[in-house]
């Protein structure tokens, strides 16, 4: 049985403990050997390090963090009274859960259906689907089953309708594109994965915002890539630092660069179209190639309809550096699991190709319903989802400094969240109050590549305008909670404690 753990090696595993916060001891510094064994316990009680995950041998791990064995062997010793590790002669040590516990919780992963009506979920960045338009377009793709129904079914690339409403798409927003730079995939998740383990090695480096999506980092981690973060500038709004973007891809040369220029995740910002001109000369010279993720570019629900939105990075393109993922998920519904890359056609072949030995392609009744969705029912959905986002998002703008005056934030200008710097109080301790207290929010530090943005959480707006204050009250309480906890029992912010920027 022990075979069938996932290996972890000891880079992977150095790389996520870097990620892993402890709260500072009240009597100074803890011993090595603690703080090796609370990190690991984190990352299980997280999800980040998957519990049945082979840990590197003490002697290697020794070697790999600079830490003398005995330190090593105490940690593991440590986890393994407490529950978090088994081991057993011959096979080594992975990762468990003490008897009783409940399994690893993430407010970034899907709320578990028998939680609904419980908990408040402020994790997931995903709205529900719109309805006369998902139950008609699902209709009109049931009539058209039997016609493909007639063959194998199986479409590397994607359903040929599919790709060409998809191609059409891209042309209406100024990429002028063909039906064969387009494979669909499984969500953009996929697409980013696919992506992934065709152009990367482990060890190639991977230039990456400060802060950026969270699933990504870790997928980018698990393939074994080196992040290399960019800060963000904040002021007088977020956006790219070019600047630092300009001695990164120069100063550390990385094989890819992943940015996500349309309404970022976590911050909402949007690049200008200047901007990404001069990221792509800047990734240009230094020979990096650009994959864009474009999950949220069509969710601009704060920009005038007077003012033109930037054109798609890849429009800008004069080297096809440019590789991008998109998805229906976040404006159509996350529950087709539709996404897609778009590249240069023989990228595509190769990406098809590469596919086939995990997965022959999307479920051809799904294809069908997205390419109904991006049709004419299209306009509708946006303007009824852009609706449902602007006054979510300008109820929470409203609500929070009221009961939250200490939080800071930008409303953006679309996208699905908001950024919140939380003053002195740890986002990951509001967030493990939550999951105590039925609220689920996604920690600030999740979205950093080293474990920064400690000081931060995620808000989506996916709860209704009108339920917006009752949320804000919950997480005034979580907040009230988790300071009395982080002072002994007492709730006190020092005046001089200065957030750091939203």
């Amino acid at each position: 049985m022990a075979d069938w753990h996932t290996t972890v090696t000891p880079p992977a595993l150095a790389r996520l403990l870097a990620t892993a916060r402890l709260p500072e001891p009240a009597g100074g510094r803890r011993p090595a050997y603690k703080a090796l064994a609370g990190r690991i316990r984190l990352l299980v009680t997280e999800g980040r390090l998957p519990v049945g995950a082979r840990l590197p041998a003490e002697r290697e791990l020794a070697a790999g963090l600079d830490l003398s064995r005995t330190t090593v062997a105490t940690a593991y010793e440590t986890l393994r009274t407490e529950g978090y590790l088994r081991s057993r002669r011959g096979s080594g040590s992975w990762t468990a859960l003490p008897e009783g516990a409940p399994p690893p919780t993430d407010a970034l992963h899907p709320l578990p259906p028998h939680e609904r009506g419980h908990t408040l979920d402020l994790g997931i960045a995903a709205l529900p689907a719109l309805q006369p338009w998902l139950g008609q377009a699902a209709a009109r793709a049931v009539e058209q089953l039997p016609y493909y129904a007639a063959g194998h079914g199986h479409y590397p690339t994607g359903l040929p309708v599919l790709r060409e409403a998809v191609a059409r798409r891209y042309t209406q927003r100024g990429l002028p594109t063909t039906p064969d730079q387009i494979l669909v995939t499984t969500g953009a998740m996929g697409g980013l994965d696919l992506v992934q383990r065709v152009l990367l090695s482990r060890g190639d480096r991977v230039a990456v915002e400060a802060p950026s999506y969270a699933h990504t980092l870790q997928a980018l981690r698990l393939h074994g890539a080196r992040l290399v973060p960019v800060p963000f500038a904040w002021t007088p709004r977020p956006g790219w630092d070019l600047t630092e973007w300009r001695q990164v891809l120069r100063g550390a040369a990385p094989k890819l660069a992943y940015v996500i220029p349309d309404f970022h995740n976590p911050t909402g910002a949007l690049a200008p179209e200047e901007s990404r001109r001069e990221l792509l000369a800047a990734a240009r010279a230094s020979g990096a190639l650009v994959l864009v993720d474009e999950t949220t570019a069509e969710l601009g629900w704060g920009v005038p309809e007077s003012e033109p939105l930037p054109r798609p990075m890849a429009a800008l393109d004069r080297a096809a550096q440019v590789i991008t993922v998109g998805s229906a998920g976040k404006l159509l519904w996350g529950g087709l699991r539709i996404g897609w890359v778009r590249a240069a056609p023989q990228l595509v072949r190769r990406l098809a190709s590469e596919r086939v030995y995990s997965d022959a392609g999307n479920p051809v009744l799904e294809q069908l319903i997205a390419t109904e969705l991006l049709g004419e029912p299209l306009a509708h959905v946006r303007a009824e989802q852009f609706d449902r986002l602007r006054a979510t998002a300008h109820a929470f703008a409203a609500a929070l400094p009221g009961r939250l005056p200490d939080w800071r934030f930008h409303l953006p200008p679309g996208g699905l969240v908001m950024w919140v710097s939380t003053g002195a109080l740890s986002g990951a301790a509001l967030a493990q109050t939550g999951e105590r207290h039925g609220v689920r929010i996604a920690a600030g530090n999740r979205f950093g590549s080293d474990g920064a943005f400690e000081h931060h959480v995620r808000i989506p707006f996916t709860v209704p305008a009108a339920a917006v204050p009752a949320a804000v009250d919950r997480l005034a309480e979580l907040a009230e909670l988790t300071a009395r906890a982080a002072s002994g029992g007492r709730i006190a912010v020092t005046d001089d404690a200065q957030p750091p920027p939203p």
